[in-house]
């Protein structure tokens, strides 16, 4: 869940629930727009279903504080403690400046920490501190229910097929 262009946390919940319901309303009723030249296009349904997903993650985790490419940093680090931050980076797809200002809010609330790396001495080395990983347990309790609710909205078998088809796009 991770992005290059990811945006401050406070306020985005509110301005996004405005732009879903503004959209809503504007596709309703007698003077409704004709979308007919958008709905098909795969690009344009991608990005439709990201938002409403990450609306629903960013309201979900709002109690964490945690935006969708900070938990993924979390989760990744967790998965793999003590890899460089520059392969982490670049795993997610955020640019390397973007990255280090997150690693940076992630040290100060105290959820990783960058250490020696035992390898190379220009870089560092990543791992979650005890509150980031008990941070990370409760975010991936919280995950595993999106993804149950989600997987319930497709039906049997739709959210397995749903990732194997983006996953043939990436």
């Amino acid at each position: 869940m991770a992005s290059s262009t990811e945006g401050t946390r406070r306020g985005r919940g509110t301005a996004r629930s405005a732009t879903a319901d503004e959209a809503e309303e504007a596709n309703a009723g007698p003077d409704a727009l004709d979308l007919s030249g958008l709905n098909a296009v795969v690009g344009y349904a991608l990005r439709r279903a990201q938002l409403a997903v990450f609306e629903d993650f960013i309201a979900r985790f709002a109690t964490l504080d945690l935006t969708p490419a900070q938990y993924s940093v979390l989760l990744v680090i967790g998965n793999n403690p003590g890899r460089k931050q520059a392969e982490i980076a670049a795993a997610l797809g955020i640019q390397r400046p973007n990255f280090v200002n997150m690693l940076d809010e992630l040290e100060r609330r105290g959820l990783a920490e960058r250490l020696p790396s035992a390898t190379d001495r220009r870089s560092h080395a990543l791992v979650l501190t005890k509150s980031g990983s008990a941070l990370l347990a409760r975010a991936r309790a919280m995950q595993d229910e999106q993804e149950r609710e989600l997987a319930q909205k497709l039906g049997p078998g739709g959210r397995e097929m749903l990732v194997a088809l983006l996953q043939r796009l990436m």
